[in-house]
């Protein structure tokens, strides 16, 4: 099961930091992956890490402001998201990828997914 948090309201330039936490099962197994939904749009792929958290992959969109991270021992990954726009405003889920070297963004490939956090970034 996984369990997303760490959301809120924050203003734009200003930064949030998502952690997702595995439970029932050892992290170290699966790469993740995070991914959003703006209210409206499709649910569209921001970042993958692999298990070892070596490899890493970003959407353009994100790239140098968000970063991604793990730790296996504390079964958590987070995503670190600085210089936050308006258009960052989502619901951001965390997922386990159904390869432990997948980082890429189609979601066909992630198995389970948690609730969802709210970011809301305000002009």
């Amino acid at each position: 099961q996984l369990q997303a948090s760490g959301g809120g309201l924050v203003q734009a330039g200003g930064s949030l930091r998502l952690s997702c936490v595995l439970s029932g099962g050892a992290l170290s197994s699966y790469a993740m992956g995070w991914f959003r939904q703006a209210p409206g749009k499709e649910r569209e792929f921001v970042a993958g890490i692999g298990w070892s958290g070596t490899m890493k992959n970003y959407a353009d969109s994100v790239k140098g402001r968000f970063a991604i991270s793990r730790d296996n021992a504390k079964n958590t990954v987070w995503l670190q998201m600085n210089s936050l726009k308006t258009e960052d405003t989502a619901v951001y889920y965390c997922a386990t990828a159904g390869h432990p070297y997948y980082t890429a963004g189609s979601e066909s490939n992630y198995d389970s997914w948690g609730q969802g956090t709210q970011v809301t970034v305000s002009s």
